[in-house]
């Protein structure tokens, strides 16, 4: 019975050391988050539209794509390289600074809002095209639980270009296939409307 209770005991602490170390720590993310502000900002708000928005991006997605540029399994040029020296604390840390960060509202083009709304809220039946809020919420929040980004603000040239790159099968971390089956039955117009209207929702 000892025995079990030293064994209990020392289980507990080290479990309860790993969940402290796999907890991001928003200060430490902060200090090293000056490598990413070349890029993405101080702040996680990007100026060149072709570059993400990180601010109030949740956690899970974040340290999902971190590890994706890391192992490969997402590929960037850029992110690689940047990905490849960073443990999984790093990650978190990151993550927790990023995500605590308020992201900018963006505008969206009025001469593709009604169509960009349009596929966001109903999708297109005729084609097969899922509502983009079933995923991403009303108001573009995402579902950080479900590892679904926040879509509200987001530069919608990135957002457009990424959705090309699920259509095309050069991005290919998306769970399931999701995002390329969706992507995949999008004409072009599609994908420049709701890109804009995702970038002015908030």
């Amino acid at each position: 019975m000892k025995k079990f209770l030293v064994f209990a005991a020392v289980f507990s602490l080290v479990s309860g050391m790993s969940q402290a170390t796999a907890a991001g720590d928003a200060a430490a993310g902060k200090a090293a988050s000056a490598t990413c502000a070349g890029c993405h900002g101080p702040d996680g708000n990007s100026v060149n539209p072709e570059w993400p928005k990180l601010a109030g991006q949740g956690v899970p997605y974040l340290v999902k794509q971190l590890h994706n540029f890391k192992d490969g399994e997402r590929k960037n040029a850029t992110m690689a390289p940047m990905a490849m020296g960073l443990s999984d604390q790093d990650m978190e840390n990151l993550a927790a600074y990023f995500s605590d960060q308020t992201m900018s509202q963006g505008a969206a083009d009025k001469s593709l809002v009604e169509l960009g709304e349009k596929i966001y809220r109903g999708g297109n039946a005729a084609s097969g095209v899922a509502a983009c809020i079933g995923c991403h919420g009303p108001t573009g929040a995402g579902n950080p639980a479900a590892k679904f980004p926040r879509l509200a603000g987001q530069h919608a040239k990135y957002v457009e270009n990424q959705l090309h790159a699920f259509k095309s099968g050069e991005r290919n971390n998306d769970a399931g296939k999701m995002m390329r089956n969706i992507a995949g039955k999008m004409t072009d117009k599609e994908i420049q409307a709701v890109a804009s209207y995702v970038q002015g929702l908030h």
